[in-house]
């Protein structure tokens, strides 16, 4: 026999035993209420009703399929958006729930732990269409982590499907330890500095993997050249005025070049210091790859993208970016700098 429930104040009472049993206690569904009755909200009414689980009644009248979208449509905000997910997770078997919590927390769904080795997740839905917000996912990251759970974000395309990523924050770590070199002079060309001692060359290429080979010596990118003239190994003589210059003019200089140098080199300084081997990330479409271990012996884990704390970016680009990490066997981080502290935010393809 077909579970039956009555459609009041925007909630839909399922009244026999059997019933509450089926729903509740088997698949998770609803709240029990005074009475042991079942409480399901209007999404959980709509998805029961579209599996055709339950037949809903208002008065004794049978309310319509359509009728019940209207409704659900007018008191659930976002709900084109939010039932998607919310269908889709119940279909591949997760007891998913709509969350109740403060609303400033910014989670949509909740699925709780089967046991004591798992964590609770929450879950954010977002149009393909809304701007990814950088300040707002760290403070939906803050907030699963002061509830020791996990966050999953869950992305509606326009024509319905969905995309879903695993959202952290972590501390990018290498096993690279500093060394201590020989200072030595490079000389700029245009937007790169070229080192032209042999030995010193080698030892930068060889410990910490410092530039790209230049005949016997070694050719560094602008923040290499900066990075190391903060370390004091190396002087850099500008070729075309014949004189030594300083960092700040070196800075300046790169700032033509590239706008947010000074941020790069924020993110360049702290990877490096996390014991990581940093390189350009061109070629992926970020600032940065880095690496744990050398180059020679294993691949980039990391492709870190620099940004700023207020940062906004269309959800294609983000899926793009998330892609190309995955297909490249990396993780994509995000650098969120702000004037205290450097956040990575990561981004992961998920198949739930």
């Amino acid at each position: 026999m077909q579970i039956t429930g009555e459609l009041k104040n925007n909630k839909i009472i399922v009244k026999k035993p059997k019933d509450v049993g089926r729903l509740y206690n088997k698949s998770g569904f609803g709240k029990t209420v005074s009475g042991n009755k079942l409480e399901l909200d209007l999404l959980e009414g709509v998805f029961l009703l579209d599996e055709n689980k339950i037949k809903i009644f208002k008065e004794k009248k049978e309310i319509s399929f359509q009728k019940l979208v209207s409704l659900t449509s007018k008191n659930v905000s976002d709900f084109d958006i939010k039932y998607p997910v919310f269908q889709d997770l119940r279909k591949r078997g997760y007891q998913v729930k709509t969350h109740n919590g403060e609303k400033e927390e910014g989670f949509d769904f909740i699925i709780s732990k089967k046991n004591d080795d798992e964590k609770t997740c929450f879950i954010s839905a977002f149009p393909e269409r809304k701007n990814m917000d950088i300040t707002a996912i760290k403070k939906l990251i803050d907030n699963t982590i002061e509830k020791n759970a996990k966050l999953w974000f869950a992305i509606v395309d326009e024509e319905g499907d969905l995309t879903y990523y695993d959202i952290s924050q972590i501390v990018p770590k290498g096993e690279i330890r500093s060394h201590k070199f020989a200072k030595t002079q490079g000389f700029l060309l245009e937007n790169r500095v070229i080192i032209f001692d042999k030995k010193i060359s080698e030892s930068l290429l060889d410990k910490e993997f410092f530039g790209k080979p230049f005949g016997e010596g070694l050719q560094l990118s602008m923040i290499e050249a900066i990075y190391l003239m903060e370390g004091k190994i190396i002087d850099v003589l500008d070729v075309s005025k014949g004189k030594k210059i300083s960092q700040e003019h070196l800075i300046k200089r790169a700032e033509k070049i590239q706008s947010d140098v000074v941020q790069r080199l924020v993110v360049f300084n702290d990877l490096k210091k996390k014991g990581l081997i940093v390189k350009t990330g061109f070629k992926f479409g970020t600032h940065f790859r880095a690496y744990t271990e050398k180059p020679d012996e294993t691949h980039a884990e990391y492709l870190v993208h620099t940004v700023e704390s207020d940062f906004k970016s269309i959800w294609a680009e983000i899926s793009r970016a998330v892609r190309l990490a995955h297909s490249v066997n990396k993780e994509i981080l995000f650098a969120r700098v702000t004037s205290k502290k450097i956040d990575y935010i990561k981004l992961g393809r998920l198949r739930p």
